[in-house]
């Protein structure tokens, strides 16, 4: 993936300022693709440099602030990227190489590091769901008129990163279990 077409679907779901762009983007695609607030400047330039993108001064802004939107041709390309072929991430994970040295070496103590692994996924898991609650389930509550097909996607992609850290803390569960037998 491509952090500009990250940032060109953020900017049609919203036209905003780079910094409120990089406020948003951390809190819901940055989950997925994070970004520093240095690279989305750095490629909002770039984007308005090939006409993707546009920015004027924020009406009534005494600041240098500015509103960056989508072009036609900033679409044309997102469309266009949207239609390539891209195979699946592999799994590139440390920790399960360092388990593998423990398999084959003997208990090498990774008990603290496993835990302290969980707890990250616990946390992540924790702040997804809070998002699911508050953007989602409470929102579709209130008002079933807005479960419309763009949050029901927006919903799936959460749901995704909530299954992928239930899964690692089950795996942590699973190995500390393990760990614990070998001791």
């Amino acid at each position: 993936m491509s952090l500009p077409h990250a940032l060109m679907v953020s900017l049609i779901e919203k036209s905003c300022s780079g910094y409120d762009l990089a406020q948003r983007f951390g809190k819901s695609i940055g989950f997925f693709w994070p970004a520093s607030h240095q690279q989305i400047y750095r490629e909002l330039a770039k984007m308005e440099a090939k006409g993707w993108v546009k920015s004027e001064a924020e009406e009534g802004s005494k600041t240098r602030k500015r509103i960056y939107h989508v072009l036609d041709d900033g679409v044309q390309e997102l469309k266009r990227w949207v239609t390539e072929s891209v195979d699946p991430i592999q799994l590139r994970e440390e920790f399960v190489v360092r388990l593998r040295a423990d398999a084959a070496i003997g208990p090498l103590g990774l008990e603290t590091e496993l835990s302290r692994r969980a707890q990250i996924h616990q946390q992540k898991l924790e702040t997804y769901q809070a998002i699911e609650k508050r953007d989602f389930l409470d929102k579709i509550k209130k008002d079933p008129s807005k479960n419309t097909r763009e949050l029901k996607i927006q919903h799936l992609i959460l749901k995704t990163g909530i299954a992928y850290e239930e899964n690692w803390l089950q795996w942590c569960k699973d190995v500390g279990e393990l760990l614990k037998e070998d001791s």
